[in-house]
């Protein structure tokens, strides 16, 4: 070997080293994000289901009543018209007319026809927000419990996820004391979800008034997602929090709504978020090069479900309520269990922290990810354990599915829990 072979020989051996090394073919981005949750747990149950395995589903987040027949009677017209077409990336004028009208009968606000953007979804909603207004390092927070996908869409959006906690005896509604040790010069958005996803907590009045406004006065953006706005219980009106703050201060308040929950409309795909002029011509520049527009016959359908009778969305309403209070009493019944009624939505959130560390058998229970696992594979009820909304501890509960339902799954699960025994 000359010298010359001998001092190359190395580099390429290390040329061979770096190839192992070498970048992932898949996005560092996407890297951060794991599966939902919510999702994953649904698609077991479905598939368990479709082996002939009788699993009662308390996990889903969507309405199990159909979409009224008047709004799918309008998509048909739609069709028929022949609206399949583009249309403007932020939504057509007809359906953005209707949106202004809503604001203004339901929540006595104000928008022009710019300052409002049609979404494939609420969830696309609020990420095309982040996308427009959050830079690299920009703090966001986020109350806990969470909705699944805030953290994600935040991390995506290339900003740092910033927690505060709501105390459970205040029914998991954040207070000013709990916000401010967060708040930092870094910190651009705080995300209210009002009625909430996964506590059923409303906010009040007042409660918004203090947040919303100490937020806006010091340009800290508020991102109020409203999408259950319909769904209140007993004299728990829903408080957009748009309305709490002035004319001047509204410039730092995103309202993110949709379709979905009130109209039983999940699969159409359809939300729209409202705020500042500036903040929605970038958001719809945003959806200009990642989704052309929101679905041209959803937009059309759900111009008749603002417009149209609200027979049905109360009717629905009714039935959740009685769901609401029959689950409640009966967990509120299983010994070790604490939980606090829900004022909104169709979720309660349930402590099993008195479960941890219990035994079932030879197996110790470490976490409400077992538990729900073990409720899944042993009692045949699908649960979304709260690791999935950063509180460890807690299970959610859907009562988007029958009061049948809801008794059988609970009888089971009463059975399962009784099993379980602690170490004195």
């Amino acid at each position: 070997m000359t010298k010359k072979d001998a001092e190359k020989k190395p580099a390429e051996s290390a040329g061979g080293e770096a190839m192992e090394k070498k970048k992932s073919r898949l996005s560092s981005s996407t890297s951060m994000i794991g599966k939902s949750a919510t999702l994953e747990i649904a698609a077991k149950a479905k598939a368990m289901n479709e082996r002939g395995l009788n699993v009662v589903s308390f996990s889903a987040g969507e309405p199990d009543f159909d979409t009224p027949r008047r709004i799918k009677e309008a998509a048909k017209k739609a069709i028929d018209l022949g609206f399949t077409k583009y249309t403007d990336s932020s939504g057509i004028k007809e359906l953005k007319t209707a949106i202004r009208q809503k604001f203004l009968r339901e929540n006595n606000l104000h928008y022009e026809e710019a300052n409002i953007a049609v979404t494939p979804g609420a969830k696309y909603g609020i990420y095309a927000i982040l996308q427009s207004i959050v830079s690299p390092g920009d703090e966001v927070v986020i109350p806990v419990p969470y909705w699944v996908s805030y953290v994600s869409m935040v991390k995506l959006s290339r900003g740092v996820p910033v927690f505060c906690h709501p105390r459970e005896d205040h029914g998991f509604r954040l207070t000013l004391e709990d916000l401010k040790p967060v708040i930092t010069d870094k910190t651009r958005a705080v995300i209210i979800n009002t009625p909430n996803n996964p506590t059923g907590a409303v906010y009040r009045v007042h409660d918004l008034e203090e947040i919303v406004n100490y937020l806006a006065e010091r340009e800290i953006y508020v991102i109020s997602d409203e999408i259950y706005e319909r769904l209140t219980y007993d004299t728990n009106a829903h408080v957009s929090a748009a309305s709490v703050v002035s004319e001047k201060l509204r410039r730092n308040v995103i309202v993110v709504n949709g379709f979905s929950k009130s109209y039983a409309m999940t699969g159409w795909r359809i939300g729209y978020v409202a705020g500042p002029r500036d903040v929605m011509d970038r958001a719809k520049h945003f959806l200009d090069h990642t989704t052309s527009n929101t679905n041209t016959i959803t937009q059309h359908a759900a111009i008749e479900a603002l417009g149209g009778p609200q027979t049905d969305v109360e009717q629905m309403v009714s039935k959740f309520d009685r769901r609401r209070r029959f689950i409640y009493e009966e967990v509120s019944k299983i010994p070790h269990l604490k939980c606090i009624k829900p004022d909104g939505a169709f979720y309660l959130f349930v402590n099993f922290q008195k479960y941890l560390g219990g035994m079932l058998g030879d197996h110790k229970i470490n976490s409400t990810i077992e538990l729900a696992g073990l409720l899944l594979d042993e009692a045949k009820i699908a649960v979304v354990p709260g690791e999935a909304f950063g509180a460890p501890g807690y299970i959610r509960f859907s009562y988007a599915t029958s009061l049948d339902n809801i008794a059988e799954g609970l009888e089971s699960m009463k059975h399962l829990l009784s099993e379980i025994s602690f170490s004195e």
